[in-house]
């Protein structure tokens, strides 16, 4: 009995054991992972704080942007003086063509092209037998014309006196003085006729119209030409014309008799001009209006064809408010510039009016006060709203774009 007390005993010692050993290793695995979730706590606040570091740190970074005071402009007002310019090509308004007034053969030309030529100056010879026969033909014409109508006329006055004397009735006299009527309307075209042959051969010679230079030969001796065929062309070179084009914006600035320095392709001084006129209309598609200028060439220093370009000075008695080039900044068809304002970079858009391209300044008509504190240079990168301040006497501490760098577009 005792033996089996103690065996029972045992069995639930060990029973007891176990459970104690089992409670023990669910308590150590428990405060392992209590530990882990406590570091892994401890690691994610560590990271926030460090993350907030940094962005105090990039903040401050964006926040120490400084400019060199060379860098920074204040508006200006200034006078704009205005300039329009246009080119073309130089034209002969006095140029001519030669042709011939009859069909023949074209004999022979006395001129060459480049050949000076005279007012009245015989140019060459055609065979006009042909227009002499008509011509001749013309005048038996008219003789013949002539005689019938002064027998007619006769006849009349012959029997004028007849019927006078009531020898004739009156409708017989009216008949002889309509036959004489008739007789005399034949004599006046026959002399029409002979007169415009007349005019035909004396025009069918080939004589300048105009005192210049030969231009071009449109025909070689031996050629057979018809009416109206071009001969010869004729250029005078004393006075040439250039034709530009305006637009429509400038084109209320200019007058006509207004002065223009004009610089021809191949001479290097500038020769002076002035606009003889101004187009009424502007040209479809291009909305510009033509300017033509009128060039005295009296010493024929220049010759019509050459390229040239016109330059017309506006004069401007007005202030300004300006700004370099160099500050004005085109995006996306919109001008904007970099003001500085109470220590933050602004963007601030612009509207430009004149450019002054030899000052390198542009006139600003809107978004601007002449107390504006304005970026000189281009600059990269640069954000609107980002803190900045001017730097005297001393390099910026962060490196500043140079007025050479790129353009932000």
């Amino acid at each position: 009995m005792d033996k089996k007390k103690r065996n029972r005993w045992l069995v639930w010692g060990g029973a007891a054991v176990v459970v104690l050993s089992a409670g023990a290793g669910a308590a150590v695995y428990a405060g392992k992972a209590d530990s882990k979730a406590s570091a892994s706590k401890q690691a994610s606040k560590d990271a926030a704080k460090d993350a907030a570091k940094d962005g105090k740190d990039d903040k401050k970074k964006e926040a120490t942007l400084e400019f060199a005071s060379r860098e920074v402009t204040k508006p200006q007002m200034a006078t704009m003086p205005g300039s329009i310019e246009f080119s073309g090509p130089l034209v002969a308004p006095n140029t001519v063509v030669v042709r011939s007034k009859a069909s023949g053969v074209l004999l022979n030309l006395h001129v060459a092209e480049g050949s000076r030529v005279r007012n009245g100056q015989s140019l060459g010879e055609l065979d006009l037998e042909e227009l002499r026969y008509r011509v001749a033909e013309r005048r038996a014409s008219l003789e013949a014309a002539q005689a019938q109508f002064q027998q007619a006329e006769r006849s009349y006055k012959a029997n004028e006196d007849l019927a006078a004397k009531a020898f004739i009735s009156s409708t017989a006299l009216d008949n002889f003085r309509a036959s004489m009527e008739s007789a005399r309307g034949q004599w006046l075209a026959a002399k029409a006729q002979f007169e415009t042959a007349q005019s035909s051969l004396r025009l069918a010679s080939l004589v300048a119209p105009i005192s210049g230079v030969v231009a071009k030969r449109h025909a070689v001796p031996g050629e057979k030409l018809s009416a109206e065929q071009q001969v010869l062309s004729i250029v005078d070179l004393g006075k040439l014309e250039l034709a530009g084009l305006v637009g429509t914006h400038e084109v209320a600035r200019l007058k006509p008799g207004m002065a223009v320095a004009v610089k021809v392709e191949g001479d290097e001084q500038p020769v002076q001009a002035r606009i003889s006129r101004i187009a009424p209309a502007a040209e479809p598609g291009t909305r510009s209006i033509g300017v033509t200028l009128e060039i005295a060439n009296a010493e024929e220093r220049f010759r019509a064809g050459q390229y040239a370009v016109a330059r017309v000075e506006l004069p401007d008695n007005a202030q300004r408010l300006t700004l370099p080039a160099t500050a004005v900044i085109n995006a996306s068809g919109q001008d904007h510039v970099w003001v500085l304002e109470k220590g933050t970079l602004v963007r601030r858009v612009v509207t430009t009016g004149r450019r002054d391209a030899r000052e390198g300044r542009i006139e600003i008509l809107q978004g601007l006060k002449a107390e504006d504190q304005v970026l000189a240079a281009r600059f990269d990168n640069l954000r609107d709203g980002a803190a900045a301040k001017i730097v005297d006497g001393r390099a910026p501490r962060v490196a500043s774009a140079a007025a050479s760098a790129p353009a932000l577009q």
